[in-house]
């Protein structure tokens, strides 16, 4: 049997408020032909289809569109992530075609949806994203309390399948889990699921499978496995954010034999825009004949000179239209902040040059004092104005702050 695994769509992201419909329609197609192209007989998506609770239409419309792509090439067996809304994700769930196939029930874990090859049937059993609060009171024994971690109750969890896949010996398995691994790496675009280490979860909990399909961590890896069990992320389908920008974004075609995996291959998925983290003085990030081939990717850039450039927003935009990330982090260091209490003995130019050395980084500018000053006469010439005509003398006698 030959199934294609993925996970972490996050339909309805965005990426630094910018909108990813576009972008994510591409890659969805380009899975279905991946399916196609690699004959696959089954398709698992491990968790995280939406990246929010209450999806938008345009969110729900995608799904819908890939999702009527995708069974016709295989049966699709999705489970919920952490992100996702267990009951809205699953509702309507009885009602659809049988090759779909929704688990958003802690109640069904343990229930195997069963696909049959040339080698005999392939148990698979999907586990939805376990809230350790919730799904605790779930999984339990009669007899027993379990804590709330993650372990606990994906333990309960793997113990209710293993159980299950005891009565069927010979019979190849396959699970489906939105988790974090312990020696998983992630990035900065997972929502974190553990505090003080309680989210993670060994991979010994899983042994006794085939292969464990895994979601939540959206780079590409492994984690060692127990005997012959197989675990692997295949990664989220797009990079979501910068930490990931030298990712190769994948999907897994897992082909199970007699005895279990037999090989994992992974197929790249090509990215609709690339995306790269810039650093460098402001007149290297402006010079025609460097980074040239990002000036379409979305871009991080960071500016090292020691004083922050003037108009340092507007002139990088211009080259680099897609820049989602500009940020000043000269190579000198910060200056130290200004204390935040003014004396009456200070003069105006003062106070000001100690706001702009905070604000740029550097002392400041001949250009820049006479354009102060200039105010500053103009401010009290007003005031002066002001001060001799008989109406502001009427307002300043009663004004709590005086003029």
């Amino acid at each position: 049997m030959r199934i294609l695994h993925t996970s972490d769509w996050h339909l309805g992201r965005t990426l630094h408020k910018v909108a990813l419909a576009d972008v994510q329609a591409a890659v969805m197609i380009q899975i279905g032909q991946i399916a196609r192209e690699q004959h696959v007989d089954l398709i698992v998506v491990a968790g995280d289809v939406f990246d929010h609770a209450v999806p938008s239409a345009a969110a729900l419309q995608l799904l819908e569109t890939t999702l009527v792509d995708l069974l016709e090439v295989a049966p699709v067996v999705m489970t919920a992530g952490n992100h996702d809304s267990l009951p809205r994700l699953g509702y309507g769930s009885r009602l659809m075609s049988s090759r779909l196939t929704l688990c958003t029930r802690v109640e069904d874990v343990g229930s195997a949806v069963v696909f049959e090859d040339a080698h005999g049937p392939v148990r698979v059993y999907p586990i939805p994203y376990l809230h350790p609060e919730s799904a605790r009171e779930v999984l339990a024994a009669d007899d027993q309390s379990l804590p709330a971690t993650h372990h606990a109750v994906l333990t309960a969890a793997m113990d209710r399948i293993r159980a299950d896949l005891a009565e069927y010996q010979g019979a190849r398995s396959v699970v489906l889990a939105h988790a974090w691994v312990a020696g998983g790496v992630g990035s900065d675009s997972e929502r974190d699921v553990s505090v003080g280490g309680l989210g993670t979860v060994g991979s010994e909990v899983f042994q006794g499978v085939d292969y464990v399909a895994l979601g939540h961590l959206h780079g590409r890896q492994e984690p060692r496995g127990v005997g012959q069990t197989r675990l692997r992320y295949c990664g989220s389908p797009l990079r979501y954010s910068f930490s990931e920008a030298q990712q190769t974004k994948s999907v897994s075609i897992v082909d199970l034999g007699p005895q279990g995996v037999t090989t994992i291959t992974d197929v790249p998925l090509t990215q609709p825009r690339q995306m790269a983290n810039l650093r460098g003085l402001m007149a290297e990030l402006l010079d025609d004949e460097l980074f040239v081939d990002d000036l379409e990717s979305w871009v991080s850039i960071t500016v090292t000179d020691d004083r922050r450039p003037t108009a340092m927003w507007q002139r990088l935009q211009q080259r680099f239209p897609h820049a989602l990330q500009i940020r000043h982090d000269p190579a000198c260091g910060f200056v130290a902040a200004p204390h935040g209490q003014l004396s009456r003995e200070q003069k105006p130019l003062e106070v000001a040059a100690e706001f702009v050395q905070y604000v740029t980084n550097g002392d400041i500018e001949e250009a820049e004092t006479a354009a102060f000053d200039a105010a500053v006469q103009a401010l009290r010439g007003r005031v002066s104005a002001c001060s001799s005509s008989p109406w502001c003398s009427r307002v300043s006698a009663h004004s709590p702050i005086g003029w």
